[in-house]
């Protein structure tokens, strides 16, 4: 985490998001004196999740420690269908609880919730919140304090993709930006994303989509990639900014 924040102030980036896994390596003190030293806000946290018997009682540390980081948004996965189950839309019923219940404890503490649809083919083990509709139903329905997440990786097939971001974006609930690609063939669904430009998704149509829909925060890379994780950090943070001016322009990375 230090060198990952070291490297992003050498570049002139100012906002991150943060794992709490990285956090709970390098322990709270010296998470907090690295952002601090290095000048960082945090945009997002993850996470919360999945929603398992367990994580109730980790749910709410791990707000509170969002709340200690200054995070604006604290990311929900809810996990897929329970071992044994056949029932998407009783987990869903489920999973719509446990963020409501959430909700209460997150306003508490000063920080929003971000539901971030996945693809429908992670629908079996990942969450069961799979489309930009859905996330925004879910909003309306629950009121303040939570709002959604685009990932490109995730969204960018839907033919209603568009209207769904303006729907959030005239809600205010448009709370983060993330940006990778589509390979062809993909080979991994978690673990092959491309970096930005290397793949079929039309990404500065979505960063459009998102600035006219009254989106004014950063564009957040997020590449889960085997191959990139291989690569020197260094070169492929340049190559990720490099990228991103070239697609959405030199004021857009921050």
């Amino acid at each position: 985490m230090a060198t990952f924040l070291s490297l992003c102030m050498e570049r002139g980036l100012t906002s991150v998001s943060i794992w709490s896994s990285e956090i709970d390596k390098v322990g709270e003190a010296v998470a907090l004196t690295s952002l601090r030293d290095n000048g960082m806000t945090v945009s997002g946290y993850n996470r919360i999740g999945p929603f398992v018997p367990k994580y109730i009682a980790r749910a709410e540390f791990e707000l509170e420690r969002a709340a200690r980081f200054g995070a604006d948004h604290v990311f929900l996965f809810t996990g897929g269908i329970t071992e044994g189950d056949r029932d998407l839309n009783s987990a869903r019923r489920r999973a719509e609880e446990h963020i409501a219940r959430l909700l209460e404890m997150a306003n508490k503490v000063g920080v929003k919730l971000a539901i971030e649809p996945l693809h429908p083919m992670l629908a079996g083990d990942r969450t069961v919140i799979t489309s930009l509709s859905q996330a925004n139903d879910l909003c309306e329905t629950l009121g303040p304090g939570i709002g959604v997440v685009v990932d490109v990786y995730h969204l960018w097939w839907d033919e209603r993709l568009e209207a769904e971001i303006m729907r959030a974006g005239r809600a205010g609930r448009l709370l983060g930006f993330h940006v990778n690609d589509w390979l062809i063939p993909t080979k991994h669904l978690l673990t092959d994303r491309g970096m930005m430009g290397d793949g079929i998704i039309d990404l500065p149509g979505i960063e459009r989509m998102m600035r006219r829909a009254g989106f004014d925060g950063p564009v957040e890379v997020e590449i889960f990639s085997s191959d990139w994780w291989a690569h020197d950090p260094a070169e492929v943070i340049d190559i990720a900014i490099d990228r991103c001016r070239k697609l959405f322009g030199q004021d857009m990375v921050r």
